[in-house]
């Protein structure tokens, strides 16, 4: 299995990106795909999570109201469109894949997920 993630790049704040993750070696239709991110000496953080094919998403604090996940499980993908980025929003950007259907109270923890993308910076300027 193997993630793979891209999309990332230099903004000015207030600007946007998405972000896209692709799966390979099998399928996530029915499992939790996630976005956590991780700035330079700082603990990685969840960002948000879909849980599934229709299924509900969740978001961190930092992401609620200017992001937005979705997934295409025709392409094994999840996106993460962030808008109105600030420079706060500078980060490592990793993607992360479940082989359970995790409960929500595990949704926010990096060791429910089982696969990780190899990360995609991020870099907002004031």
């Amino acid at each position: 299995v193997q993630l793979q993630a891209s999309g990332g790049g230099l903004v000015q704040a207030g600007g946007s990106l998405r972000l896209a993750c692709a799966a390979s070696g099998r399928s996530f239709s029915d499992y939790p795909l996630a976005w956590f991110r991780q700035a330079p000496g700082k603990e990685r953080e969840f960002v948000a999570v879909h849980r599934r094919a229709y299924g509900a998403t969740y978001y961190g604090d930092s992401a609620k109201g200017r992001f937005t996940i979705s997934r295409d499980n025709a392409k094994n993908t999840v996106y993460l469109q962030m808008n109105s980025l600030e420079p706060e929003d500078t980060a490592s950007y990793y993607c992360a894949a479940s082989s359970t259907r995790l409960i929500v109270g595990m949704i926010r923890r990096q060791d429910s997920y089982d696969y990780w993308g190899q990360g995609t910076q991020v870099t907002v300027s004031s």
